[in-house]
């Protein structure tokens, strides 16, 4: 048994997964391609956004596998960090502007 909670990727599984819906993992590819492309962003940053955005889902295989890309594509280990420190202030920064909503209940219940 893998110490690891998640199955990892494999050939089978990937075979596996384009074999039971081709059309769809075509155009996931086809997207994906069209989206990691050298643009007004150039790969490496698409790649370092990647990565951020993966802590923020907190998708394990995102997480390794973007971190790899950005890695091959040049980023820095530090680069890569504190992409993932941006996508942390991100997620702790979406909680304190949330708190509106709980103040605005209070504010509703309390008459004020």
């Amino acid at each position: 048994m893998s110490r690891y909670p998640y199955p990892g990727q494999n050939k089978a599984r990937a075979d596996m997964r384009r074999d039971l819906a081709p059309e769809a993992e075509a155009a996931f590819h086809a997207f994906s391609k069209a989206v990691f492309k050298d643009g007004a962003l150039s790969y490496k940053t698409k790649q370092l956004i990647a990565v951020a955005v993966a802590h923020v889902t907190q998708c394990p295989y995102c997480i390794q596998g973007h971190t790899k890309s950005a890695a091959r594509a040049g980023a820095t280990a530090e680069e890569i960090i504190e992409a993932i420190w941006v996508a942390a202030e991100m997620r702790a920064g979406g909680t304190y502007a949330h708190a509106a909503l709980a103040l605005a209940a209070l504010e509703v219940k309390g008459g004020q």
